[in-house]
């Protein structure tokens, strides 16, 4: 039960930390920011967002504090998976131009997520 619960809270809370993710990876490149540093941008927002409410309501139980340590190791997963996504929407952009990136961003993010969510339960938020 414990599992279904903070994976619905999961997807809340990761609905909105994309929203923000994608708005600002949509505007900055828009703008004229090349995909990498706008996808950087993009999901520096939302980990910040989601970091917070992650810790405060998916995860959250008695005596949890978001302290140093568990943001190292928040970092610790967020790097390589920001590298994947990086990867992944520079060559779509590459090979289908910008504005079909910004529609593959969210098939992209929401396969990462699966992942983010068993590693964020396992390490992070312990």
């Amino acid at each position: 039960m414990t599992l279904l619960r903070q994976g619905g809270k999961f997807a809340v809370v990761g609905a909105t930390q994309f929203g923000l993710d994608w708005a600002v990876f949509v505007v900055s490149s828009w703008l004229g920011l090349p995909v990498a540093p706008a996808n950087l941008l993009g999901r520096i927002s939302g980990a910040t967002a989601g970091f917070w409410l992650n810790g405060r309501y998916t995860f959250a139980r008695e005596g949890l504090r978001l302290n140093w340590r568990r943001f190292i190791r928040f970092a610790l997963i967020w790097i390589p998976l920001t590298i994947v996504s990086t990867f992944l929407i520079t060559a779509v952009e590459q090979r289908s131009g910008l504005k079909l990136t910004w529609l593959a961003k969210p098939i992209v993010e929401a396969g990462l997520a699966v992942v983010s969510f068993f590693l964020c339960r396992h390490l992070v938020y312990r």
